[in-house]
């Protein structure tokens, strides 16, 4: 036994003592280089063009986002500007409906004196989604979209921003007044029984149309949400944006997904050096990370139903060891247990043969506001 447990000793200490840091040595020119991403939409509808500089891995604030200060614009060959609104924090809006047969540039001057110009942007129409459903599977339920490829358009990014409604663990019409020193019930923009959250996803999805037959991209995966997810606790809503891109955009995208997507094990790619169609004009060598593309997206929404999906009973850690309080708050007690507000009234105690409350069981406010992880604003697109 104490042979074995030598033996055991030795071989931690030889994994261990083998490990060192690594430290890669990078110049310090490429610690801040600006990078470019954005899609800008030829038809109107309103689009994003997102700067940013690259970080150093090696300092405490790696992970605070640095964002130039910019004035941006896109300009024809003919000279007509169309400039981007800048909407702070390095995002900025191009909404504009510009002529597909036109060739562009977009230009952009930052705050530190420096310049920088696209190559040449020809937009590409991008044909419509000819479908967009969902398939309940094992794992879950997974969204997907059909489309068509064409001579003009053959490479594809898809790109999709979620919104789903949600309920807390256990609703609560009451709150406590603290001028009226009593409990009443709550508005309707006081709600905390239905609400929304969501957001536009990291992923980044890309396809060929020639390598099928026709072009015919059948049921492209988007997403896949699994078994108990909350998303589909109740009615989840999708927007996929469909963008072609000519074939310099579609290489960029793909090595930039691998970058962000497959990095993570001994086995993993080591990072590209992603280049772009963006130079710096004071210096060409310098570099600049991005890609700008012009082209007419194509969106469609998708509903999904809690009642379309069934059997789905959503796990949310958040609400776990939720329950409402067996003992009865009386009056008397309302302010020393629901003036702060992490407390809440949920069911009241009305004696038989009466109309009014003599209390309230209540439960803890992370367990019935759900305001605390979403909004209770309905979105304008909602559809019930």
């Amino acid at each position: 036994m104490n042979r074995l447990v030598t033996i055991i000793f030795f071989c931690i200490l030889f994994i261990t003592g083998c490990r060192e840091p690594f430290n890669p040595e990078i110049e310090p020119a490429d610690l801040s280089v600006l990078v470019v991403e954005g899609y800008l939409d030829t038809d109107g509808l309103p689009s994003r063009l997102k700067l940013s500089y690259t970080r150093n891995i090696q300092t405490d604030d790696s992970f605070s986002p640095s964002y130039p200060g910019a004035v941006v614009y896109l300009m024809s060959e003919s000279g007509e500007e169309f400039p981007l609104a800048d909407l702070g924090n390095g995002e900025f809006e191009f909404a504009y409906d510009i002529a597909e047969e036109d060739k562009y540039r977009l230009y952009i001057s930052t705050n530190d004196g420096k310049s920088y110009t696209s190559e040449l942007l020809k937009p590409i129409l991008t044909p419509e989604i000819i479908d967009v459903g969902f398939v309940k599977n094992e794992l879950g339920a997974e969204i997907y979209l059909t489309t068509k490829g064409d001579e003009n358009a053959d490479d594809f990014l898809w790109t999709y921003e979620e919104t789903y409604a949600f309920r807390p663990k256990i609703s609560s019409t009451y709150r406590y007044d603290t001028e009226r020193e009593e409990v009443v019930i709550r508005g309707v923009d006081e709600r905390t029984s239905l609400c929304y959250r969501g957001g536009v996803s990291a992923d980044l999805i890309l396809e060929t149309s020639s390598r099928f037959e026709d072009q015919f991209v059948f049921r492209q995966s988007i997403t896949q949400i699994l078994q108990n997810d909350e998303r589909l606790s109740l009615r989840y809503s999708i927007l996929i944006s469909q963008k072609a891109l000519d074939k310099k955009a579609s290489e960029f995208w793909e090595i930039l997904r691998k970058n962000t997507n497959d990095l993570g094990s001994i086995f993993s790619p080591l990072p590209s050096n992603i280049g772009g169609n963006v130079n710096n004009d004071q210096n060409p060598d310098a570099p600049v990370v991005g890609y700008v593309s012009l082209g007419t997206v194509k969106q469609r929404r998708l509903f999904v139903d809690a009642r379309e999906v069934i059997p789905w009973r959503a796990e949310v850690p958040a609400y776990f060891s939720c329950f409402i309080e067996p003992d009865t708050v009386l009056m008397e007690k309302y302010s020393q247990l629901f003036a702060s507000g992490s407390f809440v009234p949920v069911v009241p105690i009305i004696p038989e043969g009466t109309f009014n409350p003599i209390g309230y069981q209540g439960a803890a406010r992370r367990c019935t506001d759900c305001t605390l992880r979403g909004t209770n604003v309905k979105p304008d697109f909602w559809e019930d």
